[in-house]
């Protein structure tokens, strides 16, 4: 073969660089224009599908530069805002000044159930007890304390009234019993429960036994005024008696003491069967008598810290607060016609509880006043003196 020479002419035409044309825009445009008729048509030549994709599409609006994370964000920051707006400007402001300018005002709900003595077809009996009358006081701390002192609390109730009040309280007893019936050997201490001093009162003589037992089992642990009450119980005719009242403090509510059982209202080991069961026995068997039951004051719950707070904001033993004892205890009251007296609410309340107890239970001496104040106004309040009179101010 004859090997082929490329000119030089030719050897250039493969290295030359191509002229580039340069593109009138403008020119296009009005080329563009001119391309199509008045039907739309193109007369310009079919692009290329690869021409058609890579050109632009176009402006579509402001929408489309703006990215989806920003409007969340947007979105977001404006739900944070309205919250924060609604919590600054939540509710309305109240100058406390100007509330309490004319004084702290007055707490005026109450349970007190003032009911005159019923006889045994539910017709109301009125006795006037302001004086001459003879009266049993069943109760523990409120009672017992400071027996011999002027201001022990039935003292000061002799004082209010007039009337013979015989002192049958047990300090360190309780409203809810260990067992259902008595046992001197597993619960001796039970012996000091209303229900069975009531028995004793009525010289049952199962029962006096059952207490001088108990009073041997005991022995020095037995409460210091325990003999004293059964001499006093003995020397006594309950049928010749006018009135019982009724008063336990806090206690149960502090050790945890069932509260309630709906299965048997008169359930002597609950706090309120205990209570009904009293009532059943003397409105059976000594229906001439008038109860009055006087509900436990205020008193502080103690936190594990050894500091005294609030009774409503502590429970003891699976029960509940100790305005729900108090609670229950008026409606077994009510529920059985027996006048009920409210102190947890009208008499020594949370509100002035500091001024009137000396230590977180305990009555001092102006708080029994107070007491005795009360006990006085629902004893007498079926006299006629009494119903045209005030009852005691409230703090």
């Amino acid at each position: 073969m004859k090997n082929q020479h490329l000119s030089p002419d030719t050897s250039k035409q493969f290295h030359k660089i191509p002229d580039l044309d340069i593109i009138d825009l403008d020119q296009e445009d009005d080329l563009g224009a001119m391309g199509s008729d008045e039907s739309g048509d193109s007369l310009l030549p079919d692009e290329s599908p690869e021409s058609a994709e890579r050109k632009p599409r176009g402006n579509q609006g402001v929408f489309s530069h703006i990215n989806i994370h920003i409007v969340l964000l947007a979105v977001f920051l404006l739900f944070v805002a309205g919250i924060i707006y609604k919590i600054a400007t939540f509710g309305v402001h109240i100058d406390l000044d100007e509330i309490f300018a004319d004084g702290p005002g007055e707490y005026n709900d109450t349970y007190d159930t003032i009911l005159p003595l019923l006889d045994k077809s539910n017709n109301p009996v009125y006795m006037d007890f302001s004086e001459g009358s003879t009266i049993l006081a069943f109760g523990n701390a409120p009672f017992a304390d400071d027996r011999n002192s002027e201001d022990n609390l039935v003292n000061l109730m002799r004082q209010e009234t007039g009337a013979t009040i015989y002192n049958c309280s047990i300090s360190g007893s309780y409203l809810a019993a260990l067992r259902t019936e008595r046992d001197m050997e597993t619960a001796p201490q039970d012996i000091f429960h209303p229900y069975w001093l009531c028995q004793v009162a009525a010289h049952n003589q199962s029962a006096c036994d059952d207490y001088l037992k108990a009073l041997e089992i005991l022995g020095d642990d037995a409460p210091p005024e325990a003999k004293e009450v059964y001499d006093t119980l003995q020397s006594i005719r309950l049928e010749e008696v006018d009135a019982i009242v009724l008063m336990y403090d806090a206690s149960d509510y502090l050790a945890g003491h069932v509260m309630i059982n709906p299965a048997d209202a008169t359930d002597i080991t609950t706090f309120t069967g205990g209570t009904e069961a009293v009532i059943e026995y003397l409105q059976f068997y000594y229906s001439n008598v008038r109860l009055i039951v006087m509900s436990p004051t205020y008193a502080y719950a103690i936190d594990d810290n050894g500091d005294y707070i609030s009774s409503d904001m502590k429970r003891y033993g699976g029960q509940d607060v100790l305005s729900t004892y108090a609670i229950l205890q008026y409606a077994s009251c009510v529920s059985r016609s027996v006048t009920f007296v409210d102190n947890i609410y009208n008499t020594i309340t949370e509100d002035n509880a500091e001024k009137y107890l000396s230590d977180n239970i305990h009555l001092n001496p102006e708080g029994r006043k107070k007491v005795a104040e009360r006990f006085a106004y629902a004893l007498n309040y079926y006299n006629e003196a009494s119903r045209n009179s005030s009852p005691p101010a409230q703090d």
